[in-house]
């Protein structure tokens, strides 16, 4: 898990999920343009996310397609999320309720 934390804790990282997320299959050489770094630096951090298994790929002929896998992203909302859930729509429930009072 930690490899995931890691993974998202760099903001190209994450917008490099993000285009991936949009553009399903995309190749290695149409995602970098999309930075002002090189092809090199995308592909190292390509390389992080998918030592993370948040992105997968396919080989094509010579071209990479990749994908998204959200699944190590669903097991940290599962474990660390999911749980305080409950406990913040609560307590905004009634934090509308008070300041509905004080309003009325």
């Amino acid at each position: 898990m930690d490899d995931v934390f890691k993974a998202l804790a760099d903001s190209n990282r994450r917008k490099i999920l993000d285009i991936v997320r949009d553009q399903p299959g995309i190749n290695v050489n149409d995602l970098s343009q999309f930075f002002d770094f090189s092809r090199f630096a995308t592909m190292k951090h390509l390389k992080i996310l998918q030592e993370a298994k948040l992105v997968l790929s396919s080989k094509d002929g010579k071209e990479k397609n990749l994908f998204i896998n959200a699944v190590p992203i669903q097991t940290i909302y599962e474990r660390w999320i999911r749980n305080y859930e409950g406990h913040w729509a609560s307590s905004l429930i009634k934090l509308k309720g008070r300041i509905e009072e004080d309003n009325s």
